[in-house]
C-alpha cells in the first residue's frame, strides 16, 4: 500500500484505501506507518528550506474500513467504562486496545463504517476544530440523503438524531475521536450503518451515560435498503467536497 509522497500529485490529492473487515491492531499499526512518513517527509521539507530545494509534496490518506467486534479507549478515557472483563471481553468475541486518539472509549463492529483519514492539514487548512466539523458535516450531508435529519450538540463531538435543544431522545449515530501532530491527522470517525446495537451496552460510549446509541438500520423504515458499501460512497463524495479534496 502507497505511503510515500509523489510530486505528481497535488497537495490536495487524497489516496482512498477500501481495505474491508480487517483486525484493529495492524489497521492502527498502519495509520501510524503513514503518519510517519507524511512526517518524515515534512521534516525534510523543514530542512530543505535552508538549501532553497523546492519542498516535497506530503501525501493524504483515508482508510475505510469495518474491524470485527473491537473496543477502544482514549488517552483521557476512564477504564471502568469498559463494563466486561476479560472473560466477559472474550465471551462476546471482543477485543480491547488502549489507544492514541482523544476521547473515551468506543465499539467498532461489523456493519459499521469507519474512516481514518491521515491528513496532511498543511495541505487543507491547519484547523483541528475545523476539520472536527468537517467530518462532522460529511457525516450530516450523508444521513441528509436517506432522510434523516442529524446534527451536532454543544460540548459534544460526533453527529446526532434528535439533537435539537430540548429534543426528548438524543441518539448518537457517528463517534468521532482523533490526534494530530504536526497538524497530520490520525484516527476518525465511526459511523453506525448497521451493526449490533447491543454490543454498546458493555460500555460507556464516550464516557455518556444519559444518551442513547443509534443506527441507520434502527432509524430507516426499510433497514435492508442500507449497506455500509453505499453509505461510503456517500460520505467519501461529500467528504472530498467539503475539503476541496481530489481522490485517487
Amino acid at each position: 500500500m502507497p505511503s510515500g509522497a509523489s510530486t505528481a500529485l497535488p497537495a490536495r490529492a487524497v489516496r482512498v484505501h477500501r481495505l474491508g473487515l480487517v483486525q484493529y491492531a495492524p489497521t492502527w499499526q498502519l495509520q501510524e506507518e503513514l503518519m510517519a512518513a507524511t512526517l518524515a517527509i515534512k521534516t525534510q521539507n523543514r530542512a530543505a528550506e535552508t538549501t532553497g530545494a523546492a519542498p516535497a509534496v506530503t501525501p493524504n490518506h483515508l482508510l475505510l474500513c469495518e474491524h470485527p467486534h473491537t473496543y477502544t479507549l482514549g488517552k483521557s478515557g476512564k477504564p471502568e467504562h469498559l463494563l466486561l472483563n476479560e472473560e466477559g471481553l472474550a465471551a462476546h468475541g471482543a477485543s480491547f486496545h488502549r489507544i492514541n486518539r482523544g476521547g473515551d472509549i468506543t465499539y467498532h463492529g461489523p456493519g459499521q463504517l469507519v474512516g481514518y483519514p491521515i491528513l496532511d492539514l498543511d495541505n487543507f487548512r491547519p484547523d483541528i476544530h475545523w476539520y472536527l466539523r468537517t467530518l462532522e458535516e460529511a457525516v450530516i450531508l450523508t444521513l441528509a440523503e436517506y432522510g434523516l435529519n442529524a446534527g451536532r450538540i454543544t460540548g459534544l463531538t460526533g453527529v446526532w438524531l434528535d439533537w435539537e435543544t430540548n429534543a426528548p431522545n438524543p441518539r448518537k449515530i457517528c463517534a468521532l475521536g482523533v490526534k494530530c501532530s504536526r497538524w497530520v491527522t490520525l484516527h476518525g470517525f465511526a459511523l453506525n450503518v448497521n451493526p449490533d446495537l447491543t454490543y454498546f451496552g458493555h460500555i460507556v460510549p464516550c464516557g455518556i451515560s444519559d444518551k442513547a446509541v443509534t443506527s441507520l438500520a434502527q432509524e430507516l423504515e426499510d433497514p435492508a435498503s442500507v449497506s455500509v458499501a453505499g453509505v461510503q460512497e456517500r460520505l467519501v463524495s461529500h467528504l472530498a467536497r467539503l475539503l476541496g479534496a481530489q481522490l485517487v
